[in-house]
């Protein structure tokens, strides 16, 4: 991905950050409220999906619950299961919803695809993905595995991204399309990661354990690419596209090809 797409959106991150997370998280829903009237004033024929999972429900936990079960179930029951769920989990654990909060505005600011966090909050895939995982990793932490393992297996019939619920994600987390998604058991995903579609963070079958990546704060990893086993993609790195990683990836670089080889150092590492 190109360096202005990565800054896009930089500087109103910080002047988002400057604000009590508070506030910007009531700012948030109320960005996401009037939206939403907007556009039902707009298209009538969204009137009804928009009063049911974003104008209807009186809370953030019972709007992300409507709108993933939206995308996720197709049947009455499964659909009243997984509101439940959902809401209930963000209720439970205080980390999922600043998280998912933070990964929304983050969307909002850095995908010039996105036209508002309420674009992104009905339409986007990735978000969608990245969200419900966030709950089954929730309940996976705290015992639930059977609930976990439902809801990381309605996500990957239903998205086709394939995460295994004890992975752990950081925040203000970007996946884009998200297609084809593949992230094992034992890997890690830190802070301010990009991942496009179609990347595998799997093992190389020849290990059991701890075997999968482990992903640093700031990396990007472009579309299609493979990261095999128990390596670490280091901070701000970037995985070309189509690339195939074997081996750590050093700090502030750029990696390419098959096998992956460093094809470039970043500013950042040289003045480290």
């Amino acid at each position: 991905m190109d360096e202005e797409f990565l800054a896009l959106g930089s500087h109103d991150d910080a002047e988002a950050t400057a604000r009590p997370r508070g506030q910007r998280a009531r700012d948030l829903w109320c960005d996401v409220e009037r939206s939403a009237l907007e556009a039902a004033a707009r298209e009538p024929l969204l009137r009804r999906q928009l009063a049911r999972t974003v104008l209807t429900p009186a809370t953030p936990p019972a709007i992300v619950g409507a709108v993933l079960a939206r995308r996720l179930v197709s049947n009455r029951d499964d659909d009243a299961t997984l509101r439940s769920l959902v809401a209930e989990t963000l209720v439970d654990d205080p980390a999922v919803l600043p998280s998912l909060e933070a990964d929304l505005e983050v969307v909002s600011a850095r995908d010039p695809a996105c036209r508002s966090p309420l674009h992104a909050l009905l339409h986007f895939k990735g978000f969608h993905a990245l969200q419900a995982h966030r709950v089954a990793h929730s309940l996976w932490r705290r015992g639930r595995r059977d609930a976990a393992a439902w809801l990381a297996n309605q996500t990957a019939l239903a998205l086709h991204v394939d995460i295994h619920p004890a992975v752990p994600f950081g925040r203000r987390v970007m996946i884009d399309h998200a297609t084809g998604i593949v992230i094992g058991e034992t890997a890690v995903v830190e802070d301010d990661v990009t991942i496009f579609h179609g990347v595998t963070l799997g093992a190389t079958g020849k290990q059991r354990g701890d075997r999968h990546p482990k992903v640093r704060r700031g990396a990007m990893l472009g579309a299609g690419a493979k990261v095999l086993g128990n390596v670490e993609v280091g901070r701000c790195s970037r995985i070309g596209a189509g690339s195939v990683v074997l081996e750590e990836v050093p700090p502030h670089c750029t990696v390419a090809g098959i096998p992956a080889r460093v094809v470039r150092k970043h500013v950042a590492a040289v003045a480290a």
